[in-house]
C-alpha cells in the first residue's frame, strides 16, 4: 500500500451557511434533551452495555485458552476479536469525540484501556477520525479514509490502474486488511512523525512514545504471547498466528463495510479549489457525502454503536450514540424544511450502492 502523505494541508473553508439550518438542529436537539431531562453523554444503560461487552470479550478470550484443537480455538478467538471490535465501535467512537464522559481525560483513558484487545492505538485513531475525517470527509487529499492506497480507486481524482476494473470484487480483501495495516504499520508511522497526524496527538515526545509502546505491548501480550505460551501442542504456533490475522481481517471487513461504506455509497467527492474555499456550506457538504441506513431489526443499530446512523453521527459527533435514533428524526424534519437530501437506506440498498460506486471508479 502507498505510504501516507506528509505534505502540509492548505487552509480550507466552507461557504457561509444558512444559519436557519443550524438553529433548527440545535433547537430541536436541545428541546429533545429538555423534554427528557437528559444530557448528551453516556447514561447507566451505556455503562451496562460497555460492561457486558467487556465481559463477553473476556469470556471468549478465556474460553479460547481452554480449547484443545485449532478449530475450536479459532471459533472462540474470533468471538474475542469481534467483541473487541464491538467495544471499539461502541466506546472508542463515542469517547474519541468526548461523548462518553463529560471529562476529556476520562474519555482518553477509557479509550486507552478498551483499545488494547483490538490493538488500534486510540490516540492515532482519534486524530485520524475526529480531527481529519470529520473536518474533511470525502475531500481529496484531506480525508485520511480515502487516501490513495495503490489498490483501490476511491475518488474520481485518483489514478486508475488497469486491474482496478475488478475492484468491486476484490475490495473486501483490501477492507479486511485495514485493521492489520493500521495496528502494525500506520499507527507506528503516525507516532514516528511520518504522517500529518503526529502534531495533533494528545501526547508528544517520550511520554507519547511510552504510552504508545505500552498499549502495543499489552495488545501483543494479550492477543499473541499468552496464547503462544499456554495453548497445547495440538494448537500450533502457525494456527495461533493465522487465527489472529483472520480474526482481525473479519472484524476489519465488517467495520469498513458498515462505516466507511456510507461515504462510498453517496459517491460525492471533492477537491479543494485553488482559493481554498469550498463551493458549498458545511451542512450541504455533510448531506451530500453521508447516508444514514436503518438496521433490521432496529435494536441491531444500538449494538453497532449507532454506526448505521452515520450522517447523524457527523452532524452530532459530540453526542452519545444512544441519542442517534431521536436525533435522526429531528434531522429528517429539518432536512425536509430546508430542501436537504436526507435518506435513510436499508442495508441491502447501501451495499448495492457501494458496489456500483466501486465498479464505476474502476472503469476508464
Amino acid at each position: 500500500m502507498k505510504m501516507p502523505d506528509t505534505t502540509p494541508l492548505r487552509p480550507l473553508a466552507f461557504q457561509r451557511e444558512n444559519r436557519d439550518i443550524h438553529l433548527a438542529l440545535m433547537r430541536g436537539s436541545q428541546a429533545y434533551l429538555a423534554e427528557r431531562g437528559d444530557h448528551r453523554f453516556a447514561d447507566r444503560g451505556m455503562f451496562a452495555k460497555v460492561l457486558l461487552l467487556i465481559l463477553v470479550c473476556a469470556g471468549f478470550y478465556a474460553l479460547s485458552l481452554q480449547q484443545q484443537n485449532a478449530w475450536a480455538y479459532f471459533g472462540c478467538y474470533v468471538g474475542f476479536i469481534f467483541s473487541a471490535m464491538m467495544l471499539t465501535v461502541n466506546v472508542v467512537h463515542d469517547a474519541s469525540h468526548n461523548a462518553f464522559f463529560k471529562q476529556a481525560r476520562l474519555n482518553h483513558w477509557l479509550n486507552f484501556i478498551v483499545s488494547i484487545p483490538l490493538g488500534l492505538d486510540a490516540d492515532c485513531w482519534r486524530v485520524r477520525h475526529v480531527i481529519f475525517h470529520h473536518a474533511y470527509n470525502n475531500i481529496e487529499g484531506y480525508d485520511p479514509d480515502i487516501e490513495p492506497n495503490g489498490v483501490l480507486r476511491q475518488t474520481p481524482f485518483q489514478q486508475r490502474k488497469t486491474f482496478m476494473r475488478l475492484q468491486q470484487y476484490y475490495w473486501p480483501i483490501v477492507a479486511a486488511l485495514t485493521f492489520p495495516y493500521y495496528i502494525w504499520l500506520f499507527d507506528w508511522l503516525d507516532r514516528a512523525g511520518k504522517t500529518r497526524m503526529t502534531p495533533k496527538m494528545m501526547l508528544q515526545g517520550s511520554k507519547g512514545w511510552g504510552v504508545f509502546l505500552l498499549s502495543k505491548l499489552a495488545h501483543f501480550t494479550l492477543a499473541l504471547a499468552i496464547p503462544l505460551w499456554l495453548m497445547p501442542p495440538e494448537v500450533s504456533a502457525t494456527a495461533i498466528w493465522l487465527t489472529y490475522l483472520l480474526s482481525q481481517m473479519l472484524s476489519s471487513l465488517v467495520f469498513v463495510m458498515l462505516i466507511v461504506g456510507t461515504h462510498w455509497a453517496k459517491a460525492n467527492f471533492y477537491q479543494v479549489p485553488e482559493q481554498g474555499k469550498m463551493v458549498h456550506g458545511w451542512y450541504q457538504h455533510l448531506f451530500s457525502t453521508t447516508f444514514d441506513w436503518q438496521a433490521t431489526p432496529r435494536w441491531v443499530g444500538y449494538w453497532l454503536g449507532g454506526a448505521n446512523l452515520h450522517l447523524t453521527h457527523h452532524l452530532f459527533p459530540h453526542w452519545s450514540h444512544r441519542h442517534y435514533p431521536a436525533l435522526a428524526k429531528i434531522i429528517a424534519e429539518v432536512a425536509a424544511q430546508h430542501g436537504l437530501d436526507y435518506q435513510c437506506l436499508d442495508l441491502k440498498t447501501l451495499l448495492q450502492m457501494q458496489q456500483r460506486f466501486l465498479g464505476a471508479m474502476g472503469k476508464p
